[in-house]
């Protein structure tokens, strides 16, 4: 559940939000809003593009990817299991449901975020939210691929712009300033690739009887589950001690929190606006992300980065979700 991997996504789960539906909506309407929605665009999105900068420095100091997994995962499911009880839904438990929280948890959490997690000490914030933003594009790719969604000549654009733009990442020389830092672009684009896998399984095998945060909620409890004996088997734990907090500490637990919190924002987003307006955030998250390394840690890229993020954004405006109303 990070950035990157909800950005620009019209899955299953988050269609249960869309208006219309009394058991699983929100209570909202797609009416007279104003510019409210564009004000919780840019507030969700500029929170969450810091996620990647929260990263450089949870790892700043040697804290193991897996403990730091093992936390975000544990508060999203505090969080989202509180939010649950406050508005008396239960998280249902029959065995289709525990099947599809193993296997989303695995995908959306276990799996990326600990190779984001490896990958963020090595490169910079700003590149690793432009390699992140592929993720809708692999998603529109592996949908087409399995004739989840039709194929057009400007979408299918739109995934050659992706891989374009990570090919300008990685092969020139001087692209990125970290050396060795190529590979954990790489190793960041295995991360994306397995978001877009939790997108097309979500598309396929939702549950009918959850809606976004319970389902949501049973994926962070189900991965938390997942890495608790793996962080104590690999002695990876990262102790959050009551006092004398570092930034460390308070940047893993607000990571966890502005994850959550963002993508909440964007549920509400698709209920009242839609999924192609929602869809916008995947801009804000990426250049808020270059801009938050910018200015935590004084980032400075090649004209090659800056021509990858033009040439990603570029990919994501083409492979966009048609909005049903129309």
């Amino acid at each position: 559940m990070f950035a990157g991997g909800r950005g620009n996504s019209s899955s299953n789960m988050d269609q249960e939000t869309s208006p219309g539906s009394s058991q699983h909506g929100l209570g909202v309407s797609r009416s007279r809003t104003g510019g409210w929605p564009w004000v919780i665009l840019l507030l969700a999105g500029g929170a969450w593009g810091s996620t990647f900068s929260l990263a450089r420095i949870a790892t700043s100091e040697n804290a193991h990817p897996l403990g730091i997994n093992l936390w975000h995962a544990a508060i999203g499911a505090a969080t989202l299991l509180l939010y649950n009880l406050l508005r008396r839904r239960r998280i249902p438990l029959g065995r289709d449901c525990l099947t599809f929280y193993a296997v989303a948890g695995l995908l959306g959490t276990v799996i990326p975020n600990t190779l984001f997690f490896y990958a963020a000490s090595r490169v910079s914030a700003g590149v690793l939210s432009i390699a992140l933003s592929i993720v809708p594009i692999v998603t529109l790719a592996l949908a087409i691929g399995l004739r989840l969604d039709r194929f057009t000549p400007v979408r299918a654009l739109g995934v050659f712009a992706g891989a374009g733009a990570i090919l300008l990442l990685v092969l020139p020389e001087g692209s990125l300033a970290q050396p060795g830092a190529a590979m954990w672009v790489l190793v960041a684009i295995l991360a994306s690739g397995s978001y877009a896998l939790e997108n097309i399984y979500i598309a396929l095998r939702f549950p009918r009887q959850l809606d976004a945060f319970s389902g949501l909620c049973g994926m962070q409890l189900m991965a938390t589950l997942f890495l608790l004996p793996i962080a104590a088997a690999t002695g990876s734990f990262v102790a959050l001690p009551l006092s004398g907090w570092t930034a460390i500490e308070f940047s893993i637990v607000a990571m966890g929190l502005v994850n959550v919190v963002s993508y909440a924002a964007f549920i509400y987003l698709i209920a009242i606006g839609g999924p192609v307006f929602a869809s916008q955030m995947a801009y804000v998250v990426t250049l808020s992300g270059v801009l938050w390394g910018i200015a935590l840690f004084s980032e400075t890229h090649s004209a090659w980065v800056w021509a990858a993020l033009i040439v990603m954004l570029t990919g994501v405006a083409l492979v966009k979700p048609v909005d049903a109303r129309h």
